[in-house]
């Protein structure tokens, strides 16, 4: 199965709505209007289910999991706002054609595991929460009701960057390169502070590589933080990165975690140059396979023989 875990399709009932809104997040036509942001022009190309479903097909792809952009905000409106988006989001992306999939996504103002439970009943594959939203331990214990769910379910959880309204006066490249980055960053030390311990057997993905965080674990040996073994049931996603950053973070924590996404249509996919085709494997079929559904348990055996190696 060749996997593109992260991309991103707007189901025609999904846009229609946010074209019935008057308030952020909403639509004009094409063009997108975010709080504390400029307005946005959407390429309803992009958002073209059949034209989509055959750039995937080009893209080689079995399997293209698709899920809500975490950035509109959708999550953190009340109740009353997200429960509408959200339902048109999942009945149209799980209606979408293969090779699409979907993650789920959920209310955040007022947390309903048993809206995740019905979503995971229905076919999404795991759940995505925005980073911005976990970024701390009260971020993690807000967020655990859910994650128990998926616990419970054996499902994964996709953290991917939230709202980031660009300062004044930066380029438009800006929010995709210091505040997303940011929120993954403190994301996944917080997992790893915070939220390994009350869900130890959550697997999680982290979109852009986390921001890069593994790579400062000589600075948090440095400072305390301890020696930095590797978690094998933490994987890190490859959008908008190419070989140098993908072979550093090989480096950090072993080519298993590593998993291949696109973020299609923000960005074209990449296929690192690792040196050997068992890489490109690794990251585009077998460990994609590993986050959805798991280790056996001769794999969970090696993984912590593996662990004990890198520690």
């Amino acid at each position: 199965m060749l996997t593109d875990v992260h991309q991103h399709i707007w189901p025609p009932a999904f846009v229609e709505l946010l074209r019935s809104r008057t308030t952020p997040p909403h639509l004009d036509g094409w063009t997108l209007h975010l709080t504390g942001e400029p307005p946005y022009a959407i390429d309803p190309a992009d958002h073209d289910i059949t034209a989509r479903t055959h750039l995937a097909a080009s893209d080689g792809l079995d399997l293209a999991l698709v899920s809500l952009s975490s950035p509109l905000g959708i999550e953190h409106l009340p109740p009353a706002e997200a429960t509408p988006l959200l339902t048109a989001f999942h009945d149209g992306a799980l209606d979408l054609p293969a090779p699409f999939g979907v993650w789920a996504s959920c209310c955040l103002t007022a947390p309903d595991p048993d809206a995740v439970a019905h979503e995971l009943s229905r076919g999404c594959v795991g759940l995505q929460l925005p980073a911005s939203a976990l970024l701390d331990a009260a971020g993690w214990a807000h967020c655990a009701p859910l994650l128990d769910v998926l616990t419970r379910h054996d499902k994964p959880l996709f953290v991917h960057p939230g709202a980031a309204p660009p300062a004044a006066g930066t380029p438009p490249w800006w929010p995709a390169l210091v505040p997303y980055v940011q929120q993954l960053h403190a994301a996944w030390f917080a997992f790893r502070a915070f939220g390994r311990t009350r869900h130890p057997r959550l697997r999680v993905c982290f979109a852009a590589l986390a921001g890069l965080a593994p790579l400062h674990g000589e600075r948090f040996a440095a400072r305390g933080g301890g020696r930095g073994e590797i978690d094998f049931d933490v994987f890190y996603e490859t959008s908008s990165y190419g070989t140098r950053a993908v072979d550093a973070l090989v480096r950090a924590v072993g080519i298993d975690v590593l998993v291949s996404g696109s973020d299609r249509p923000y960005a074209p996919p990449v296929v690192p140059d690792l040196g050997a085709d068992a890489a490109v494997h690794a990251l585009r079929t077998a460990n994609p396979a590993r986050l959805l559904h798991g280790r056996t348990p001769d794999a969970h055996r090696a993984g912590r023989v593996e662990e004990r190696s890198h520690s």
